[in-house]
């Protein structure tokens, strides 16, 4: 899995605006890995899964 440094830093520089953060792209460039990514710093930075909504895309299957 390739780690998208500058597109994790981006992401980690507006972790706290109370913006919504949308990640757009092609089909099978890396979004969900990405956010995967992103997910794993949170965690390793004290956030709790408890404090994570996640979503494949599909409002049927969110997960709180």
């Amino acid at each position: 899995m390739v780690e998208r440094k500058e597109y994790l830093d981006q992401l980690w520089a507006w972790k706290d605006e109370q913006q919504i953060k949308v990640v757009t792209g092609i089909r099978r460039c890396g979004k969900s890995v990405l956010l995967e990514q992103y997910q794993q710093r949170l965690l390793a930075n004290g956030v709790t899964p408890e404090q994570m909504i996640s979503s494949t895309g599909f409002w049927d299957d969110v997960t709180v």
